[in-house]
């Protein structure tokens, strides 16, 4: 037998030997991603929005939307909506996870706790209107809120018993002191910043009772708040209801690694 064809045969067989003495290698995991949640969730804020959300206003600039645009997902649904509360989260959108759901992400609680009138009574009232609001959401964070959270995330669990769950919580508002000249006074942003600390420490301790990974977003937003130098939030917007969320930047380099960490 010639020598080249003496190395063939021995090729042949070094592959076939290995072939069975070592796994295969594993095909990807498939992806089945589900984002619940409320506005800081569905992209309100970023300008442009996928028309069949309707009110919801769910945006391709939002950081689910980028998230699964940048990962081979086998499926993503997206129906976290503008506005939602706990309770909506309950009867709308726990409905889309199931068993084979291996990533869900969610941000609630604000609305319960009344963020929009906060926000509305700050603007238009005096200091200690706004600071007697703000407590008035934080007794509700730590009191009422806790049980809302236990409802909705022993449903994601139980819906989607081996998923992945991220929280996400949300960001101060304000830089204080800060670079804004006019609108709100300090008290105001530093009362408004206060009851967001709030939020957060009840939010990851409602997760981590859980064992759901919690992400919080102040540190990644710090330096661009409000009156900062570089913004990821709006301030008073047209239209309205995109005031006082994140922009494209907030969401793309304030949440969206916040759920690239966490999702792995």
């Amino acid at each position: 037998m010639r020598p080249v064809r003496l190395l063939a045969v021995a090729g042949m067989a070094a592959a076939a030997f290995l072939s069975m003495v070592l796994p295969a290698a594993a095909a990807p995991a498939a992806v089945n991603y589900v984002a619940l949640g409320d506005s800081y969730s569905s992209g309100l804020g970023t300008g442009s929005y996928i028309s069949s959300s309707g009110s919801c206003k769910r945006s391709n600039y939002s950081y689910p939307a980028l998230w699964a645009a940048a990962h081979s997902v086998s499926s993503f649904t997206f129906v976290a909506c503008s506005g939602a509360r706990t309770g909506d989260v309950l009867s709308g959108q726990v409905g889309s996870l199931a068993a084979s759901t291996t990533l869900v992400s969610i941000s609630i609680g604000g609305n319960d706790a009344g963020f929009t009138d906060v926000i509305t009574t700050c603007t238009f009232g005096s200091d200690q209107d706004c600071v007697n609001r703000t407590n008035t959401a934080k007794s509700y964070a730590q009191n009422t809120l806790p049980g809302l959270l236990d409802n909705v995330y022993a449903q994601i669990r139980g819906r989607a018993p081996s998923a992945k769950v991220v929280v996400l919580g949300y960001p101060r508002m304000y830089k204080v002191p800060g670079s804004c000249n006019v609108g709100l006074s300090d008290t105001k942003r530093a009362a408004i910043n206060s009851a967001s600390d709030v939020l957060s420490t009840v939010i990851s301790g409602r997760a981590g009772a859980k064992s759901f990974t919690y992400k919080d977003v102040r540190t990644a937003f710090t330096g661009h708040e409000i009156c900062s130098g570089d913004w990821w939030l709006n301030s008073l917007s047209f239209p309205v209801d995109e005031s006082y969320h994140p922009n494209r930047d907030g969401q793309r380099l304030g949440y969206l690694p916040a759920l690239t960490a966490a999702a792995g």
